[in-house]
């Protein structure tokens, strides 16, 4: 005898099948409502969550000294070569700053009420300290470390004695005072590279110097007309995430 085919609890075979029917031609419905946007879109990037603006352009958390010091690691981290401007004029710095001056500088949007135990490489980051903490310690005890080694501040080095000391620290032979010398060289590598690749509204990638040399179009909300061309130089400009010039409304 062939088994009944089971059904939610309460609910009866046709029941079922009846709601199915409607579930599929309510959604035929709405597909047919759909509508295809071209030109300019019919809203505002961020309208709803609006970028921080700032109203001058002085340093927002950094003090004068990490800068200097931050602004010599990102040219040696990004060396200004026939490709690209270095990390400092790329606006790396400007975007940590930022970055800093903001919720990601004090991890607010993150669980942070620990334990803090020694982890596996696979669990990741297990630092109690924040990115603001991070900086200031680091930037602090790296200048006492060049100071005792080479007596000069890290920016005054020269660029071989930048490179050793960096690739000391990332690799654990440089030892910081009060933080990990490998954690911190691994925030600020991965800070920097953020802030050459990131969107230029975040204060870094100025001039989309890093979108154009690798080719990127940038954030366009519609490729729906290039999508079957491959392996193809488009010869697209960058956009922003915040648009550019042709998504402007009139009136």
């Amino acid at each position: 005898m062939r088994k009944r085919q089971k059904t939610l609890p309460g609910m009866t075979r046709r029941q079922l099948l009846s709601y199915s029917a409607a579930s599929l031609a309510l959604g035929a419905a709405e597909t047919a409502k759909a509508t295809a946007l071209k030109g300019t879109p019919g809203w505002k990037p961020f309208s709803h969550n609006p970028i921080e603006t700032y109203e001058h352009q002085g340093w927002l958390f950094l003090n004068e000294k990490e800068v200097a010091a931050l602004e010599a690691i990102a040219n040696r981290l990004i060396p200004a070569d026939d490709l690209s401007v270095g990390g400092k004029d790329a606006g790396c710095v400007v975007f940590i700053d930022r970055q800093l001056h903001g919720f990601y500088g004090t991890f607010s949007r993150l669980y942070r009420e620990g334990p803090f135990l020694p982890g596996a490489p696979e669990q990741g980051d297990q630092s109690p300290l924040v990115p603001q903490q991070r900086y200031r310690i680091g930037l602090a005890d790296l200048e006492d470390y060049t100071h005792q080694e080479f007596q000069k501040p890290f920016h005054q080095l020269t660029a071989e004695q930048q490179d050793l000391v960096l690739h000391g620290l990332e690799k654990g032979d440089v030892k910081l005072a009060h933080i990990d010398g490998k954690l911190f060289m691994a925030q600020v590598l991965s800070n920097t590279m953020e802030g050459f690749f990131a969107d230029p509204m975040y204060g870094g990638n100025r001039d989309m110097v890093s979108w154009k040399m690798i080719g990127f179009p940038g954030a366009r909300y519609d490729y729906r007309d290039l999508v079957e061309k491959h392996n193809q130089d488009l010869h697209l400009a960058p956009v922003s995430i915040e648009g550019g010039e042709q998504w402007k409304t009139k009136g």
